[in-house]
């Protein structure tokens, strides 16, 4: 898969990473082991996220830096510590304010699991919960994350392209979206049962693509984060990340994908359209009706509540490699 080389200016790794855990990670990096789901414990944000790195399964993955551009504030470049990742959520499936997540998902159980692929393609397949992690080669990528809410963070995603998947399913010519679907369980999932702590969304949550958006190289199914398996807050056991659009395309827990020829309805634009568009681009020249996108708050090692504005790029600053989607589109209809 070809992930632009960062040109030589732009920051390496071990810049991007702060120093204390680049240099741990140097010596973690050299194998990655996956430990199989056992039973899950409580008590802790990232309680069921499994540690991968094993000395007795070792699979080799790599690491592609942070991409970013010059003219952007150097706080848009430090990496977000693992527990504000994993305790500042978007996840209204387990509850609607953002700690909510980390603090009722905990028994969550993601084995046994099953994605299905289908729709619009010669090969449906089903993957189980082993599937997810050993069907591709993992690699970890360094993605900012930019919430429509106008905050922003820098995470090391492990995963593989969703380029990957889908041409093991082998699109068909009518198949020109992707329509993803959430896990439905009310029981495990409180926020799905009781729609004042879900937020008043209709369930199951579902997202879609275009198919030229679904195989673009930077769109990765993530199956962990910081050398982790994903904790159930962040999606676990398998969600999108597209990082040149708003967060909230980036569904989570994810147990259907399926090609069709239609766009497809999602859960943010049927609840207001007029707010949350399908493409949902980030785009500092067009706001929010209730307020601006030009800047964000970028959260990092400092306070959750510490003043670090920085500046907002188009395409969350991944312009050169996603651009030519839209070319001759108004951004401004299609938001």
């Amino acid at each position: 898969m070809l992930i632009k080389t960062p040109k030589s200016s732009d920051l390496k790794e071990s810049e991007v990473t702060p120093e204390n855990v680049y240099l741990n990670r140097r010596d973690l990096l050299k194998g990655l082991g996956f430990l199989g789901a056992g039973a899950l414990l409580a008590n802790s944000a990232s309680a069921n996220a499994i540690d991968w790195f094993s000395k007795e399964e070792k699979v080799k993955f790599k690491t592609t830096p942070l991409k970013y551009q010059a003219d952007a504030n150097s706080n848009n470049l430090i990496l977000t510590p693992e527990n504000k990742v994993t305790t500042h959520n978007n996840f209204y499936e387990f509850g609607a304010q953002k700690q909510q997540p980390a603090e009722l998902s905990q028994s969550f159980k993601v084995n046994p699991w099953q994605l299905t692929i289908s729709g619009e393609c010669d090969n449906p397949i089903t993957l189980d919960y082993d599937d997810l992690t050993t069907m591709f080669a993992l690699e970890e990528r360094i993605y900012r994350l930019r919430c429509v809410e106008a905050w922003s963070m820098n995470i090391p995603w492990i995963g593989f392209s969703l380029a990957d998947l889908l041409k093991k399913v082998v699109p068909n010519s009518s198949a020109k979206y992707v329509f993803f679907e959430t896990l439905h369980d009310p029981i495990q999932m409180p926020g799905q049962a009781n729609r004042r702590l879900g937020g008043g969304i209709a369930y199951p949550y579902v997202e879609g693509l275009r198919i030229d958006e679904a195989m673009n190289p930077l769109t990765l199914l993530s199956v962990g984060l910081y050398g982790k398996t994903l904790p159930p807050q962040n999606g676990a056991p398998i969600r999108l990340v597209v990082p040149w659009k708003y967060g909230f395309k980036s569904i989570k827990s994810i147990v259907s994908i399926k090609l069709v020829s239609e766009q497809p309805q999602t859960t943010w634009h049927k609840l207001a359209a007029n707010e949350y568009g399908f493409y949902a681009n980030v785009n500092p020249k067009h706001d929010h009706p209730r307020w601006s996108q030009s800047s964000e708050r970028h959260i990092t090692s400092g306070g959750l509540f510490a003043r670090n504005r920085i500046k907002t790029l188009p395409f969350n600053g991944y312009g050169e490699q996603v651009a030519h989607l839209y070319k001759g589109m108004d951004l401004r209809k299609y938001y």
